[in-house]
């Protein structure tokens, strides 16, 4: 069967920009994009917002699925964000993945203001933010009371597209995080790390929350410690053919920009992804 490809494109070119429909006619089978108000050391270039961005990418594509890769509770409520993700599931004929994960320490982190969360902090509202997202977005009407964020009769109304709710794609490698992919995630993304340790450990969470562990996908982000053999597309072959053989459901690429990170060339990189998919 081979693994499912797709593509990160950074939300850092003005509108139109035509790589996303270029994205679908090349036969990625996903693409994602960043949610971030600033990235790492391109926090002065350009960085547009993810939702408008994949409000925009849905209108000029028509089949291939759309998300973040990922999305964070670093400055969002889990409230008016559901709202905004069932508009997208709308606008895209119900293509919306969500990728969430748990955020880190960088300039998210105290963009508004705030000192950086510690680590039992973080997870912890990560843990609450998916649960609130996973009610809003499954139900009419939800309400929730925890540490961190609370619900009141939050309406959800006429609902996803995708029922009962559009797919998570949980970012996971700690016991705790693993523990939400296990209860909440359609798929699980891993961008660090040993791979088939973390594989083995979401196969051991799956079993305590009592889910058939072949129930969810998983994906594997390349381009930052993890090869995805882009120079050629005998490399990626290779690259991908050893994550299917440990489990692994879908690859992702990033599409590659002029300067550094992800430096590349469009062309090659569409001869290589051509022959790879063709």
């Amino acid at each position: 069967m081979g693994v499912r490809l797709g593509v990160v494109l950074l939300p850092e070119r003005r509108w139109p920009d035509d790589r996303w429909a270029r994205a679908e006619a090349l036969g990625f089978d996903h693409a994602w994009t960043y949610d971030h108000l600033t990235w790492r050391d391109l926090r002065d270039d350009p960085w547009f917002a993810a939702v408008p961005t994949l409000a925009a990418a849905a209108l000029v594509t028509s089949t291939i699925r759309l998300g973040t890769l990922v999305a964070s509770p670093n400055f969002r409520h889990p409230v008016p964000f559901a709202k905004e993700l069932m508009t997208l599931d709308d606008l895209s004929g119900g293509r919306i993945t969500l990728g969430i994960g748990s955020g880190g320490t960088g300039w998210d982190a105290t963009a508004l203001g705030q000192e950086p969360w510690s680590i039992r902090e973080r997870i912890g509202r990560f843990e609450e933010f998916v649960e609130v997202l996973d009610g809003v977005l499954s139900q009419p009407a939800a309400s929730y009371e925890g540490r961190w964020y609370s619900a009141d009769e939050a309406r959800s109304i006429p609902g996803c597209l995708q029922q009962p709710r559009l797919p998570f794609a949980v970012a996971a490698t700690g016991p705790r995080t693993m523990r939400v992919a296990a209860r909440h995630g359609r798929m699980w993304v891993a961008a660090h790390g040993d791979v088939a340790e973390h594989l083995r450990h979401l196969d051991e969470a799956c079993a305590a929350e009592g889910r058939d562990p072949a129930t969810i996908d998983r994906i594997v982000l390349t381009g930052f410690e993890l090869e995805a053999g882009l120079d050629s597309v005998e490399h990626l072959r290779d690259d991908c053919g050893r994550y299917e053989a440990m489990g692994v459901t879908d690859v992702v690429v990033h599409w590659p920009r002029a300067g550094e990170p992800f430096a590349g060339d469009d062309a090659h990189f569409e001869r290589v992804v051509t022959a790879f998919l063709g």
